[in-house]
């Protein structure tokens, strides 16, 4: 069915236009999360306010019309998609908040985990939930969920951490806890409800057999159903009615903004692998480190390590394990070194007297640490990476009571076994009893779903009825569990959700069949398929956890929307479904406005880079090869057209003014996508020509200025006029270098601006032209070469296969030679950083910030703002992409004095975006330095 005329004509008056969508693109990628089901909403509407959640849960009110909320859609349990109206938080919801002096913090629920945590850190405080998803989850999602994670345990999720709550119920009428006032309207204006909420918790406490079922439910970890622990935990009704809304998974109501309870986070840790002869053995350890002062402990099974064990830089003896091996991760955390040497050897201690296969000891030692989480980490994407194309991961999370736990994990096992999941791993927070089984599963054979209910069942009766557990540890009920809640929590229980839910949305308007179901079959409804489109992507899993790290999302697509729609487009163009409509869309919205910098492969569990797939795409549509040859052969006349054209810019400037040339030029370009748009950054054209520093016995660098340094100099506005060349080659000679120059420089180029154009021929021949020019002047590879441009400069390392080439990075040279040969005066003036898209590739972030803090006392590192969206001249021909990426900038960049990258064209979107001048780290380290005597 449709959505009535009048809600839609009413949804259009309050929401601007570009803010709601109904286009067959937008209701495909938004109708996908990380779960294994989809279905199409009706209209999405991305919403910027607490007034207009209001407003669209009022409208839903009156014309009875399902809603959904989505924050950032890492979900897995289905719980964040509609087949109606899907509320999606736009970018104003990341206020945060830190309250007495860092023991609460309140957040929106458009903030991102990992930056909560990043605001605390400097007080050694966190919020205490610790999904896996941190870097991608966000507040709204993790307190609806009531997600927890490795170190979390039962003890710091957000309902045992909520200290206060603002939420808005299904009539649009809104409560804050914290605010007296907001309390005393909302006591007198619901205060049936809140009787009725009263009423509730003393039926249950007065329920000797319900009480003790619940109080046993909550000992587990366990999101299954609603959080009924609230009845018997509080009695008052307000905070009855905050903690049901934690767990609720948008059933409820909607949650606007919460306020934590922190907990320590120490900074001294440690971590040790174990590994025991049997899963019994291991589980009886297991008991045994619940008692000592350990912040996790990570159960993998035997087919978990074999997952990992061919992965770089596993320990070789992990392929002689036998096959009934199981291991535990185990980290130790206190406040100081001493406390935590306590630890450990009691720790030790504790379990000294199990046997085991191999073990690696406590250490302190962070390559140590990252190796043995990363072996912890890579289980799930190891089981992604090797599916069978066009099957679905499917991650489940179970509970069972801690001293059933190795019954329980050899007879997860044996139902694995017994249903054909051969590819299966198992793996989990042993301390809670918590465990996740990952598997494989087609959805598009009826008896591979025939399969999948047969395995659910026996796994939910083995689980809830036979021992008693939680059928959902922390990945909430969703629609995968719905059918099974009653099976776990029994009749009465059951039945009290549903007063729970008909109290609050009486309506039954707020994300239907997610939680409680009448559909016993809903589970196996709507399962997502996973069409094969192209082997770039294939592999995808469609988690989300690229998506923050995009500079288009909220603008068009992100890499998960951009596989899913190619999918789409691929499986209807095999069952000879028209596409054109789709295709026409996502030319701009997948293609166009892609930056590819491919930094979603960092995030991606499974290494995809959409970029590649995306500059495959656009090599298939490049039309001009004989204009890019002609271009590739004569560069230097290219180069010298574009400083005529800077030039030409300039003097327009100089009459003009840049805000008068940028709203003109802008004007232009809208009305002819062509014509590029002036920045009010744009450089002026360079003038210096290299000159090799005088002969001498000092040692030599290789100076490769990129094709960009070489053209674009300083804009009117830097307060710097020195190019980046003679800049660069005065510090080099400063700290003792003698700086030589590539022969022919005016015509070289890496190929990267052909390579993004859909010209990797071209952009191949470059490169080597560069090789044998590079080689020439480093003297068959014995002086290091300097590249002044990272994204040249990853071109070159990741492309360049000559190993007698010594290429550094900007970054690592100053770093690593340059500084040390220097006097560094710090400045005392705030300065901004911006690492960039080839800076974080090459793994060069952390030397980036050495130099950088070397050479400032204060340093700015804007939150979320991954990749400026530049992307080579996208900045000039597509703005809008370059804009939307540092829309939150400027504000986050107030009271400094300069802003410092190491890419010409990052750093004129940079200055034009916020009001500051951003240049190379070279002019930081200049200005912070004397020569050495």
């Amino acid at each position: 069915m449709s959505l009535p005329e009048a809600f839609l004509s009413a949804v259009q008056e309050e929401i601007p236009t570009h803010r709601c969508f109904t286009d067959p693109l937008s209701m495909l990628t938004f109708g996908t999360d990380a779960s294994f089901y989809r279905l199409l909403p009706k209209l999405v509407v991305r919403v910027e306010s607490e007034d207009e959640v209001a407003f669209l849960l009022r409208q839903a009110s009156i014309y009875r019309i399902p809603v959904t909320f989505r924050a950032a859609g890492t979900s897995l349990s289905g719980q964040a998609i509609s087949d109606s109206v899907l509320i999606v938080l736009g970018d104003h919801w990341n206020h945060k908040e830190i309250l007495d002096n860092g023991q609460r913090i309140r957040l929106q629920p458009g903030v991102i985990g990992a930056h909560a945590n990043q605001a605390l850190s400097h007080l050694q405080r966190k919020i205490g939930p610790d999904p896996a998803s941190i870097n991608a989850a966000k507040i709204g999602g993790i307190v609806a969920n009531n997600s927890s994670g490795m170190c979390c345990g039962t003890a710091q999720n957000s309902y045992q951490t909520l200290a206060a709550m603002r939420l808005l119920l299904a009539d649009g009428s809104l409560l804050d806890s914290a605010d007296l006032a907001s309390l005393s309207q909302f006591r007198h204006t619901h205060h049936a409800l809140l009787e009725q909420l009263t009423l509730l918790a003393e039926e249950t406490r007065n329920n000797p057999e319900l009480a003790a079922k619940i109080k046993h439910k909550y000992r587990l970890k366990n999101t299954t159903g609603l959080s009924l622990n609230a009845l018997i935990d509080f009695t008052d009704p307000v905070d009855i009615l905050t903690h049901l809304m934690v767990g609720s998974e948008g059933t409820l109501g909607f949650i606007s903004s919460v306020t934590y309870n922190t907990v320590p986070d120490y900074p001294h840790k440690a971590t040790a692998l174990i590994v025991f002869p049997s899963v019994e053995i291991c589980c009886q350890a297991v008991v045994v480190l619940k008692q000592q002062a350990v912040s996790a402990v990570e159960l993998l099974d035997r087919r978990s390590l074999r997952s990992v064990q061919h992965m770089a830089g596993m320990p070789q003896w992990i392929e002689q394990l036998s096959d009934s091996a199981c291991a535990l991760l185990i980290e130790s955390r206190a406040a100081d070194n001493t406390l935590l040497e306590q630890q450990l050897q009691q720790i030790n201690a504790s379990i000294a007297q199990f046997p085991t296969e191999q073990h690696i000891a406590f250490s302190q030692d962070p390559a140590v640490y990252e190796l043995l989480w990363r072996m912890r980490k890579d289980t799930f994407p190891a089981v992604g990476a090797v599916r069978e194309n066009g099957t679905t991961v499917i991650i489940e999370d179970v509970t069972f009571p801690l001293e059933h736990l190795a019954e329980g994990v050899n007879r997860l096992l044996d139902l694995l076994d017994k249903h054909q999941y051969d590819e299966a791993i198992l793996f989990g927070h042993a301390l809670e009893g918590n465990l996740h089984f990952v598997f494989t599963q087609r959805f598009d054979q009826a008896e591979e779903v025939a399969r999948y209910r047969a395995f659910m069942e026996e796994v939910s009766h083995l689980v809830a009825v036979e021992f008693g557990g939680a059928l959902k540890a922390e990945h909430g009920t969703g629609r995968n569990m719905a059918p099974f809640v009653e099976l776990e929590w029994g009749s009465d229980a059951y039945q009290l959700m549903w007063r729970i839910k008909r109290l609050l949305d009486p309506q039954g308007i707020l994300n239907p069949d997610v939680v409680l179901s009448e559909d016993p079959e809903i589970h196996l409804k709507n399962l997502k398929p996973m069409p094969e489109a192209n082997p770039l992507i294939d592999k995808c899993i469609e988690c989300g956890f690229c998506e923050p790290v995009c500079p288009a999302h909220g603008l068009t697509l992100s890499p998960r929307q951009r596989i899913v729609a190619w999918r789409d487009i691929q499986d209807k163009q095999r069952n000879d479904i028209d596409t054109t409509e789709l295709e026409a869309r996502y030319q701009y919205h997948g293609i166009d406005t892609c930056a590819a910098t491919g930094l979603c492969a960092q995030r991606c569990p499974v290494g995809i880079n959409t970029g590649d797939l995306v500059r495959e795409l656009r090599a298939q549509q490049a039309k001009h090869p004989k204009a890019a040859q002609h271009l590739a052969r004569s560069f230097s006349q290219a180069a010298r057209t574009a400083r005529w054209s800077l030039t030409a810019a300039e003097v327009v400037r100089k009459v003009l003014g840049a805000p008068r040339m940028h709203r003109w030029s802008l004007y232009l370009h809208q009305r002819f996508a062509q014509l590029p748009v002036y920045l009010p950054a744009t450089p002026k054209a360079i003038k210096v020509r290299p000159n090799n520093s005088h002969p001498n016995s000092k040692p030599r660098v290789v100076y490769f200025t990129s094709c960009v340094s070489q053209v674009m100099g300083p804009a009117h506005l830097d307060a710097e006029q020195t190019p980046l060349r003679a800049k660069t080659q005065a510090l080099l000679e400063k700290a003792g270098f003698n700086v030589i120059y590539p022969d022919a420089l005016d015509n070289q180029c890496c190929g990267q601006p052909f390579a993004s154009k859909g010209y990797p021929k071209e952009a191949a021949n470059k490169l080597n032209e560069l090789a044998v020019v590079l080689l020439h002047a480093s003297r068959n590879g014995l002086d290091p070469i300097y590249s002044d441009t990272s994204p040249c400069t990853l071109r070159l390392l990741k492309d360049l296969k000559d190993p007698r080439l010594k290429i550094y990075d900007s970054t690592h040279f100053l770093k690593e030679e340059v500084l040390p040969r220097l006097e560094i005066q710090p400045l005392t003036s705030k300065i901004a950083v911006h690492i960039t898209c080839s800076t974080q590739h090459l793994q060069q972030a952390d030397n980036f910030l050495a130099v950088a803090r070397a050479c400032a006392q204060d340093v700015v590192i804007p939150e979320g703002i991954h990749c400026c969206g530049f992307a080579g001249d996208k900045g000039f021909t597509l703005p809008a992409l370059n804009q939307h990426s540092l829309r939150d900038l400027a504000h986050q960049v107030e009271g400094c004095s300069a802003g410092f990258s190491t890419s010409r064209t990052c750093e004129v979107g940079l200055s034009s975006y916020s009001e500051l001048s951003y240049q190379h780290l070279v002019y930081l380290v200049d200005k912070a330095s004397r020569a050495k005597h």
